[in-house]
């Protein structure tokens, strides 16, 4: 099944929690702000995934399905 990473910028505080857990799918760059490598990363990732949503600290990602 598909699934799609979603963030919402306006609650992110780029503090790259998620980037430590799913280095391949999140990066915080030299700008301090939060980029998206892979919106639809393979299901192989998803328990890093998974694990980046519960740990932001500002709820700030979220997994749609399909």
């Amino acid at each position: 099944m598909s699934y799609r990473v979603v963030v919402n910028f306006d609650l992110c505080e780029s503090n790259a929690v998620c980037m430590q857990v799913a280095p391949e799918v999140f990066e915080v760059r030299d700008d301090d702000f939060l980029y998206i490598l892979d919106e639809t990363p393979a299901e192989e990732l998803r328990a890093k995934v998974t694990e980046a949503v519960q740990r932001c600290p500002k709820q700030a990602i979220a997994i749609a399905e399909g």
